[in-house]
């Protein structure tokens, strides 16, 4: 049994998340002492790539260096940790630095450079990580253990911390695990602003999860739990502070920096600083009403009421156990008696614990049928039909955007089952959604995929633990790039898209810099991206095929290209419109 710090007592498994709130009250509260457990963390670096401390827990230790730009304590430590570098890092310890006041990445970038930097910088955008080690000042050095998530070593970048590392690599105590350290004070102001003004759980919090994690939190939906009141937030706090620090959750999160996304599954700085603040402090409610509780979701199953038709997937066994080939299903559209124009789509899995994804192309009457089943636009006036990807919502086209789905068309699915060890039965469905038949949609929706297949694919080494390969789609006119879509399988670690100009320049379009193979999202753009004719979009995917990527199947094989998710797969989509000088769009 345990109390804690409001009088409340819990017992059982209750007692096991109310320690881990008691925990998470003392962390932030003032600096860390060695040993204090600051527990597992993932921040990005300056050029966007994802760090998870937990990866790391091959190692030794993490070596740390406070940084700030254009900051002297910084500077004056900065020799003597490169130097520690260069005699630690062939033995097991990884160097960072670690930015706490959340400046901007190109500041942070530029400084590096200035200083000939080519160690990883951590930059804190919220500050909670650097306030759960205890960062007071910059300049500072903290030896970290990716095992335990300690701190187990603060103080200067000098012989203090060489005599901790030499402890560290021979197994050995540290002898003085805190050692005084002069530098320039870091502030956390809005961790005092939120301690001041405090933080309302109706007002401040539930709202946030209400939006980020309450849509598949709950009754019915795809999480093991449902964040349905104050008391299911309270029980689950040290969890969501564990997924908050870790960047686990909200899932399919991308880089945040990179352009502007309607879905970017990521919170604010500021968010995040309240959610924490509030779990630290005990995760307690305020007023009489719970907006968590008075959530209602709707139980229809089509998102935009009764769909136009209804593609019938024909009923798909799935053995509970075995390895399945990829099914090949054509369906007769029947119903379809005229041309229709389509506005929207939506894939409804009937056992969404065995339909691992599907893709799709059309017979149409008189032409041949696709050869592969790829989402490519060689005609731009066909339409669009969603396939099944998880976590996906269903498709909405933009206003006046649309493509024709011809009477007689038949539907060609691939279907992609994975079993579970339960027989069941899938049963699928797919809806459609027409534009009513007098209005003729005049934008059209195209894409290619910067794609990688077996002529040109390259075999993942072994034990590679960042691995790339990279293909690229050419725009051939003036275009509005408006989505993106991601595909790789259980080793797939990062892919980044970025446009090159045919001035020569390169921007950045979208960094998704963990990617996650549960979570292959269509990342749509705010503003569609306008790029000139002859734009390459260059897509680059990385591989973790190493033992720390602990969904690898087999982190001893050269992995193929190949359908079963313990090859691989790369796929870079592209989605855009074609911007028009005075033509006409077909709409025949």
């Amino acid at each position: 049994m345990i109390k804690l710090l409001n009088g409340m007592v819990f017992s059982g498994r209750q007692a096991v998340y109310a320690g881990a709130v008691a925990l998470a009250v003392t962390l932030g509260s003032g600096p860390a002492m060695a040993q204090d457990r600051v527990g597992d963390f993932a921040l990005l670096d300056q050029d966007g790539k994802f760090h998870h401390m937990a990866w790391y827990d091959n190692n030794k230790a993490v070596a740390f260096l406070v940084q700030a730009s254009n900051d002297a304590a910084t500077q004056e430590s900065l020799a003597s940790f490169n130097a520690l570098k260069e005699q630690y890092a062939s033995q097991n310890i990884v160097f960072m630095m670690i930015n706490p006041l959340g400046e901007a990445r190109a500041t942070v970038k530029a400084d590096a450079e200035r200083l000939g930097v080519d160690i990883p910088v951590l930059i804190d955008d919220a500050q909670v990580i650097s306030e759960a080690m205890g960062i007071d000042k910059t300049g500072e050095a903290f030896v970290y253990d990716p095992k335990s998530f300690r701190v187990i070593y603060r103080g200067p970048a000098d012989q203090s911390l060489a005599d901790a590392l030499a402890a560290v690599v021979a197994d050995e105590a540290i002898a003085n695990a805190v050692v005084a350290t002069q530098g320039t004070p870091v502030s956390y102001q809005a961790h005092e602003q939120l301690a001041q003004a405090g933080v309302s759980y109706s007002k401040d919090v539930a709202p946030v999860l209400a939006e980020n994690c309450a849509t598949c939190h709950r009754d019915g939906g795809i999480a093991p739990f449902a964040l349905n009141s104050h008391a299911m937030a309270q029980g689950w706090s040290p969890m969501i502070r564990e997924v908050l620090m870790t960047k686990r959750m909200p899932p399919g999160q991308i880089d945040p920096h990179i352009g502007e996304f309607r879905n970017h599954y990521t919170l604010t700085p500021d968010e995040q600083q309240k959610v924490l603040h509030w779990i630290a402090t005990g995760s307690e409610k305020d007023g009489d009403s719970d907006p968590l509780a008075e959530l209602t979701w709707s139980q229809e199953k089509w998102a935009f009421g009764e769909p136009d038709l209804i593609i019938k997937v024909p009923p798909q066994s799935v053995p509970a156990t075995g390895v399945l080939p990829y099914r090949d299903v054509v369906v007769p559209l029947e119903g379809l008696e005229t041309d229709r124009w389509v506005r929207a789509s939506q894939y409804v899995p009937g056992d969404r614990t065995v339909l691992h994804h599907t893709l799709n192309a059309f017979i149409v009457p008189g032409e041949r049928p696709s050869q592969g089943l790829i989402t490519r636009f060689s005609n731009p006036d066909q339409a669009y039909i969603t396939p099944y990807i998880p976590g996906a919502d269903p498709h909405v086209e933009e206003p006046n955007t649309g493509g024709l789905l011809k009477a007689g068309t038949s539907l060609a699915l691939n279907l992609h089952y994975t079993t579970t060890g339960r027989e069941t039965v899938d049963e699928s469905e797919i809806g459609v959604w027409f534009y009513p038949e007098d209005q003729i949609p005049t934008e059209r929706r195209l894409g290619d995929c910067a794609c990688i297949f077996t002529p040109t694919w390259t075999d993942i080494p072994a034990y590679d633990p960042d691995f790339e390969q990279t293909a690229e789609v050419l725009i051939t006119t003036d275009a509005e790039i408006m989505a993106f879509t991601p595909h790789m399988h259980f080793r797939g670690k990062r892919m980044e898209f970025d446009a090159h100009y045919p001035d020569g320049t390169v921007e950045r379009l979208l960094n998704i810099a963990q990617y996650n193979y549960n979570w292959q999202m269509e990342y749509q753009l705010v503003e569609p991206k306008f790029v000139p004719a002859g734009t390459r979009v260059v897509v680059t995917g990385a591989f973790d095929n190493s033992e720390q990527n602990k969904a690898n199947p087999d982190p001893s094989r050269v992995v193929p290209w190949g359908q079963q998710s313990w090859d691989e797969m790369f796929f870079g989509q592209v989605y855009w419109k074609e911007v028009k000088t005075g033509e006409e769009v077909s709409v025949n």
